[in-house]
């Protein structure tokens, strides 16, 4: 049996066609491939979503649903009969995403002839600490496909250039007609008439290309970041596809980040620790001077607020945590060796009782009395 399309976007009978969509965009940003690459149940969910506004989006299909049900679209009418296509679901809804995603190498456009869109390029790009602090600009050669100069297309002899062949099916309420993908050239509406030596089948040759990555401060380990039309190009008037760029973190030697978070570990010295001391700490962009008070113990934490790393979202600025390490020399010269041993000494050193002719119980009698 097949699942109700209101439970499937979250929305009631009632709901209008602006929170039908409203609702058909927050399931399909949270399902999108892209964002859950191999997710299998994911996809599925995607598609099941898309499948629910392609009917109730429309008022006549919805009207028809609210009355049949199911049955109403029995034959292939819509999505509901005939299996979902993650082409079809790009080329008729991509505007619902508003930019955000793209369609992974499916189609651009909606309705009538389809662009069809490059596959997608990914490249590994190593940041510093130092570059994610105030952001950067990294230039990478990408070695992309391009379409050749001297290729040339002709309209599609299957669907004479309109990318979109009719399907009749019968269903309940009759013969509907109904616009489908041509399988011929999938879409794009052309086919190759002449294509250059040293060219793909489709007409496609490789270049390398210098391509600038504006990369945000607050970038994290595995985040990746999309530069939208730098992957490769699509044949005929289709749209390039986008670089994924995946970002990978340079080992610091003083600092160990933990989200927005620095960590540092400060050594001091046994007289530096007992006395109290001045030290210059390092920071990423400079140094800053912190007092440490006499008697200071190992293993104690002390938080720098704002001197770590910026948020990539723009909510504040992560802490400097110095975690104070007390260094034990391994060779002493004579004088330090007694000096030690004085110290040894006296924290030895346990004061005996004054005399008294009264007993310790008697004194604390006398002190309740």
């Amino acid at each position: 049996m097949k699942e109700d399309f209101y439970d499937i976007l979250g929305v009631s009978k009632g709901a209008t066609a602006a929170e039908i969509k409203k609702a058909y965009r927050k399931k399909a940003i949270q399902f999108h491939p892209d964002k859950n690459p191999g997710d299998a149940q994911a996809e599925a969910n995607f598609k099941k979503a898309a499948e629910a506004y392609e009917i109730l989006g429309d008022a006549d299909k919805k009207a028809r649903y609210d009355q049949y049900g199911h049955a109403a679209f029995e034959g292939g009418q819509g999505f509901g009969g005939g299996g979902m296509n993650m082409d079809d679901i790009f080329s008729q809804f991509g505007d619902i995403f508003g930019g955000g995603f793209g369609g992974f190498g499916g189609f651009g456009g909606r309705g009538g002839q389809r662009r069809a869109k490059g596959s997608n390029l990914r490249i590994r790009v190593k940041l510093t600490l130092d570059e994610i602090l105030n952001g950067v600009e990294k230039k990478v050669k990408v070695r992309r496909k391009v379409q050749a100069k001297d290729v040339r297309y002709a309209n599609c002899s299957q669907c004479g250039g309109s990318g979109q062949t009719v399907r009749v099916t019968n269903t309940i309420l009759g013969r509907m007609q109904t616009a489908v993908t041509c399988p011929t050239c999938q879409g794009s509406g052309q086919s190759i008439e002449h294509r250059p030596k040293g060219s793909d089948a489709q007409g496609m040759i490789a270049e390398e290309e210098t391509v600038s990555i504006k990369i945000p401060a607050g970038v994290e380990e595995g985040m990746q970041l999309k530069v939208s039309g730098k992957g490769n190009a699509s044949p005929g008037n289709g749209i390039s596809g986008d670089l994924i760029v995946l970002i990978e973190e340079i080992t610091h030697d003083k600092f160990i980040r933990e989200g927005n978070h620095l960590h540092h570990d400060l050594y001091i010295s046994f007289s530096e620790a007992a006395l109290g001391v001045a030290k210059e700490v390092d920071l990423l962009n400079g140094k800053v001077r912190i007092k440490l008070e006499p008697g200071i113990q190992a293993g104690k934490t002390l938080r720098l607020r704002g001197k770590g790393l910026p948020d990539l979202n723009g909510y504040g600025t992560g802490d400097l945590l110095v975690h104070i390490n007390v260094w034990t020399p391994k060779t002493l010269n004579r004088e330090q060796k007694q000096f030690f041993q004085r110290m040894a000494e006296d924290e030895n050193f346990i004061p005996k009782p004054e005399k008294s002719d009264k007993s310790f119980f008697e004194k604390v009698k006398d002190m309740f009395a």
